[in-house]
C-alpha cells in the first residue's frame, strides 16, 4: 500500500509517529489552555461575588461612620 504512494515502510512509520506526537502535543496544549480559561472565569466570578458583598458591607460601614463623623464634628466645635 505504501509503495503505491511512493513511500517506503520505514518512512511511513516515522511520519505516523511524528504525526502522533504532534497531535498529542496539540491536544495537551488545548486542554491546558481550556483549564486556564475555566480557572480564570471561576476566579473572576469569585472576585465579582466578593466585590458585590464588599460593596454591601462598605455601604453599611460608611452609613454608620457618617453618623459618627457628624457627632465628632459637633464635639470639635465645643
Amino acid at each position: 500500500m505504501w509503495d503505491e504512494l511512493g513511500i517506503s515502510g520505514g518512512t511511513a512509520i516515522i511520519v505516523l509517529i511524528a504525526l502522533y506526537f504532534i497531535i498529542k502535543w496539540a491536544v495537551k496544549n488545548g486542554v491546558k489552555e481550556a483549564c486556564k480559561d475555566i480557572k480564570l472565569m471561576k476566579t473572576l466570578k469569585e472576585i465579582q461575588d466578593h466585590l458585590g458583598k464588599f460593596s454591601d458591607k462598605e455601604r453599611n460601614i460608611t452609613a454608620s461612620t457618617s453618623g459618627l463623623q457628624d457627632k465628632d464634628k459637633g464635639c470639635q466645635g465645643n
